[in-house]
């Protein structure tokens, strides 16, 4: 008898099957963030100690700024999975609990939408269709789309912009996965999580 009222209390696989992902790129992620932080510290150190002797490297200027961007996105990412975002409450502190819950599924909603609305935006952007259908020629496909994304390239690094510019997808699928299991938390389809072990921590230890 207690076994079958732990499987019914069981949620759905595919409801556990999101939190999973969640879970793991929020992993990925960390790991990210703590490469993007040291990298951007050792382009910074670089860039200062090149500049100090004289002989400055040009292409570190770009690149600190890449890594920053890279960082952002993926930082905003694990923060909406680990709920730091910001927030207004003067509203929810006056309500009740029943209201407050609803608000906060309302809330998480709306960002699962504007993930799923960017993660459409760039698909319409890079047209992989498109290109594929161009033969990954990024002139011929220029020619008759008139999207330059994939002939453009970087001033000093000389990289590909279509290769940075992926950063977007990658934070619109992420964002998604972890808005998708925020929502399911906050509709109680599944148990919430109460702790993340983020940068060696638990939440509280991210600021």
């Amino acid at each position: 008898m207690t076994g079958q009222a732990i499987a019914a209390d069981r949620p759905p696989a595919i409801f556990r099957s999101i939190v999973w992902l969640s879970a793991k790129l929020l992993a990925v992620e960390r790991l990210a963030v703590c490469g993007f932080m040291f990298l951007l510290a050792g382009l910074i150190l670089l860039n200062v100690v090149t500049r100090y002797t004289g002989m400055p490297l040009y292409w570190v200027d770009e690149s600190a700024i890449y890594s920053v961007v890279f960082l952002t996105f993926i930082g905003a990412s694990a923060m909406t999975r680990l709920r730091l975002d910001f927030a207004v409450t003067m509203l929810t502190e006056r309500l009740p609990e029943r209201g407050v819950k609803a608000a906060k599924a309302v809330s998480t909603a709306t960002v699962l939408s504007f993930a799923l609305a960017l993660l459409w935006m760039c698909t319409l952007w890079l047209d992989p269709v498109g290109i594929a259908q161009a033969g990954f020629n990024a002139k011929d496909f220029a020619g008759t789309s008139f999207n330059f994304v994939y002939t453009e390239r970087t001033q000093t690094l000389n990289w590909p912009f279509w290769a940075l510019y992926l950063i977007m997808p990658v934070f619109a699928v992420c964002m998604t996965a972890h808005s998708a299991a925020n929502l399911l938390e906050d509709l109680g389809l599944v148990s919430r999580a109460e702790r993340f072990d983020f940068l060696k921590s638990g939440v509280n230890g991210v600021n």
